[in-house]
């Protein structure tokens, strides 16, 4: 993907539909430090219901291929994601996102209206502000607790904690994927320049797209 913030091209991540479909395409976004597995077990039943379906890596997490780093910042991720939509999926669409993911589409769609049709909120999380003290931390200690976010103890009990009352070998295995992507090279760094960018802070944007939007 070419992005008019890095020179190289940008080997994104993002899982395409198999064929087109004349309904409005569903983009899947994902929530803080995740990947578009997080709609692995979803994205396969809205295809069989016959929706053109998209699930999207979100520039600095995921899989895209960052080996010469750009900055991941809000204005970053909101360009990459317009240039992929602009470049691949080209219709106005109906934009999916849960927790961060429904700041993440909020931005967009505010700054982008043309692309969108409607919004999915789920447990949505567009009322912080941003990321809070973490952008006045110093590097090592920034760098410090990114290294702690990657941890399979951290990453365990985030599990348990969104799937109670779940299998023990599910959570398991919702850990192990839902920390795949931390094993880039360059995940810290990407994590980290999140974070001391100030991250999303949407809240005074939310009355512009409620008209539109479907909270679950």
């Amino acid at each position: 993907m070419q992005v008019n913030f890095s020179e190289s091209c940008i080997m994104s991540s993002v899982v395409k539909p198999l064929k087109p479909s004349k309904t409005s395409p569903v983009v899947l976004l994902h929530g803080f430090d995740s990947s578009c597995l997080e709609w692995r077990c979803t994205y396969p039943l809205l295809e069989e219901a016959g929706l053109e379906t998209w699930a999207v890596d979100i520039l600095g997490w995921g899989f895209s291929d960052l080996e010469r780093l750009p900055p991941c910042n809000v204005t970053s991720k909101r360009e990459h994601f317009y240039q992929l939509w602009k470049t691949y999926i080209k219709r106005p669409m109906i934009l999916v996102g849960p927790s961060l993911g429904a700041a993440v589409a909020v931005d967009f769609a505010v700054n982008h209206p043309e692309a969108v049709e409607n919004l999915v909120f789920i447990d949505a999380s567009v009322y912080a502000e941003g990321t809070g003290n973490s952008a006045k931390l110093p590097s090592i200690i920034a760098y410090a607790g990114v290294y702690l976010l990657r941890s399979i103890p951290v990453r365990l009990y985030a599990s348990i904690l969104a799937l109670n009352h779940t299998s023990f070998s599910t959570i398991i295995d919702w850990t192990n994927i839902g920390r795949l992507h931390c094993l880039y090279p360059w995940w810290e760094d990407a994590t980290v320049s999140f974070m001391v960018s100030g991250g999303y802070n949407v809240s005074t944007q939310i009355e512009q797209v409620c008209i539109n939007a479907f909270f679950i």
